[in-house]
């Protein structure tokens, strides 16, 4: 299992990209702005989050990171306030589409005790890999915590999932788990 801590860091206008980022291709992929770092067992993941396009889902996501927002427990009977995110693994693991986390038992069925946030689709397409995406029940305005990072391009999902960040850095680091063997294999 590929366990990850979420820690975030801000980018001021004088600065050229977020720390440790590489030039990227994606114009929304560095600047300043908001960066969400990934700490996996495989390396790091920097996405820079797009509160300009999002905004109610990258407030959501960083609340429930910062344990500003409260969450149930792995044992889904107390709400509690923690970091959400830190030491999830990432559950749904599909080679050449994504890597998907955000649910406490590791399982993709658990619930996070947080209401739905409404979906918040904008000119942002899964036309290449490095986007981050909240992920959802099949139906609209259903997104709650978990959330996948594409290591392809996925232009199926384009209209029905909200794009909320895209990788900076360390898109070698999601496609290397992408590529960890799966009981489907």
């Amino acid at each position: 299992s590929i366990l990850f801590c979420l820690l975030f860091a801000a980018v001021s206008p004088g600065q050229e990209t977020a720390p440790a980022a590489a030039p990227a291709p994606d114009p929304n992929a560095s600047g300043p702005g908001l960066y969400a770092i990934f700490d996996t067992s495989m390396g790091q993941i920097v996405a820079r989050l797009l509160e300009d396009k999002a905004p109610e889902t990258v407030r959501n996501f960083v609340d429930l990171a910062t344990g500003t927002k409260a969450s149930l427990d792995a044992s889904a009977t107390h709400l509690v306030k923690k970091r959400f995110y830190d030491g999830l693994i990432f559950h749904r693991v599909i080679k050449g589409f994504m890597i998907q986390t955000g649910d406490v038992n590791g399982t993709g069925s658990s619930q996070c005790g947080v209401e739905p946030i409404p979906d918040e689709i904008s000119d942002m397409r899964f036309n290449v890999p490095g986007r981050l995406a909240m992920a959802n029940l099949g139906r609209p305005d259903s997104a709650s915590c978990q959330f996948f990072i594409t290591v392809g391009p996925a232009n199926h999902l384009n209209g029905t999932f909200t794009i909320f960040g895209v990788v900076s850095s360390g898109q070698d680091v999601a496609d290397k788990i992408a590529s960890v063997p799966t009981f489907m294999d």
